[in-house]
This record gives structure tokens, sequence and C-alpha cells, in this order.
């Protein structure tokens, strides 16, 4: 997210009462979608661990679609991993959510509601029963605070109270946890991207990657796991445009995908 961000409290007054004015175009569009079919992006190839990328709104400085399709790219450098796309939030609602392995949440909903109560219910039955879930970057702002829950399955999410991010730049991502299955063999590396030391939350996370704050000194988590249910998450803020999911980040996220979906993080060697 962008540095004019950071005053998010003041924004979402002013992206309230745009969505207010608006509401009998809105309600609309809730209606048209409510009785549209499930988008065919829904439905998962026949065969690998398939894995559903869900973006399709995020605040306007995340251009989602070029790192949608540049985090697709990276994830399926392990042929094991086949990766779908579809940019509407609301699919999470879709019965067919259960077809895949794994969600990676790529959105935030910035200017309208998020995904609804089914979507909601849909999600956390997904990754309660067994799943998997990855969230990236402004995925921890999802739901903007409509929906407490997400808390607990996200394990930290943004708090627009709190210092948003360092200013973007060039920072070092640090390795927390080397024994991790996810970063086992990883070496710490350097990305061009937003330090978040935004995120809040009380449920228990495992930090695997954190960096140092230019700004306060302060460590800060980038990487993070923790289990929901039977399901497992991965958690990582780092991917704020198509330059900063770097080969780097795309084996951590390759890696913390592959885990949350059940799988050996590392593919076999030949």
């Amino acid at each position: 997210m962008n540095a004019g961000a950071d005053k998010v409290g003041t924004g979402r007054l002013r992206r309230r009462g745009f969505a207010a004015g608006v509401a009998g175009l809105a309600a609309a569009a809730w209606l048209c979608a409510a009785e549209a079919p499930p988008p065919t992006e829904l439905d998962p190839p026949a065969a690998g661990t398939k894995v559903l990328i869900v973006t399709g709104i995020d605040y306007p400085g995340h251009p989602w679609r070029e790192t949608a399709p540049r985090l697709k790219e990276l994830l399926e450098k392990d042929a094991r991993l086949k990766v779908g796309i579809v940019e509407d939030p609301e699919a999470l609602a879709s019965p067919k959510l259960a077809l895949w392995d794994t969600v990676i949440l790529h959105f935030q909903d910035w200017e309208k509601p998020g995904p609804g109560p089914e979507a909601r219910a849909n999600l956390t039955r997904f990754v309660a029963g067994g799943k998997g879930l990855v969230l990236t970057h402004f995925a921890c702002g999802a739901w903007d605070g409509e929906w407490p829950e997400f808390k607990d399955l996200a394990g930290r999410v943004w708090d627009p109270k709190l210092r948003g991010h360092d200013p973007h730049g060039v920072f070092t991502v640090r390795i927390a946890d080397p024994d991790h299955p996810i970063t086992k063999g990883l070496a710490s590396f350097e990305t061009l991207d937003e330090l978040y030391t935004c995120l809040a939350g009380d449920a228990a996370i495992h930090v695997v990657a954190d960096a140092v704050s230019k700004v306060d000194g302060k460590v800060y988590p980038i990487a993070f796991v923790l289990p929901y249910g039977k399901g497992r998450v991965f958690h990582s803020v780092l991917g704020h445009d198509a330059r900063a999911y770097n080969e780097a980040v795309g084996r951590l996220m390759r890696r913390g995908c592959a885990w949350a979906a059940g799988i050996d993080p590392e593919p076999a060697k030949p």
C-alpha cells in the first residue's frame, strides 16, 4: 500500500460516503452477482495441486492485473502447482471452491463491501476442513473490519490505527526460522517493497521471515504460518507490485503455497 493510504481512517470515512452515494447501483450489482452462475474460472484443472488466486479489486496503488499473472507465473515454476485466477472475490461463495486445494487471497475491498456472509462461511469451511489458505500483501486488509473473525483466519490483519509501512524501498527479508519446512535452505534476500508495520491480532502465529524497519528499528513479521481447524494458513505481506514478486519472493511463495496445500514445500529432484 502507498504512503498516501496511511491516513486510512479518514479515507475510510470518505469511501463510506462515496459508497452511500451509489447505494442503488451497488445494490443492483449485488443482485446481478447473486443470480449469476459461478465463473468458469472456478473449474479446476484435472490433475496436480490446484491453487486458486482470488483477485479483482484492491487499493488503487496495487496493480492486481499485473501482480496476479506474475504470481501465477512464479508459482507454476513448481510443476506440481496448477494455478487458476478468478477476478471476483464473491467467487469464494461458490460450491466449486471445495474442488481446489489452496486459495490465495489477493484482493482488498477498498471502495465496496467485502465478500458477503456466504463467501465468508464457505472460506471458513474450506480452511477448517483441511484445505490451504495463502494471503499476499494487502489481503491482510480484506473485509476492512467488516468481518471481525477474519483476524483469526489470517493470523494478523491491517490495523488503520497503526503506522502503515516504511516508505517504499529496498529492505532485507530475514529467515526467522531456518528449520521450518517453508524456509529450510533459504537465504535472506533483499526486496523492493513496502515493509508493513501495521499488523494486529492475537492469534498464535509462527514467524518464518521478518524484517527490521529503517524507520523505527523494530522487527516486523514478513511471512508467518498458523493452523486453522484442520487447515494450514501461510501469510506473506510481500507483493506491492510486479517488481516486488522477484525470484526470491517467488520461491518463498511457492514453498508457502505447497506447505499450505499439504505437500512437500520443495519438489523432489529428478
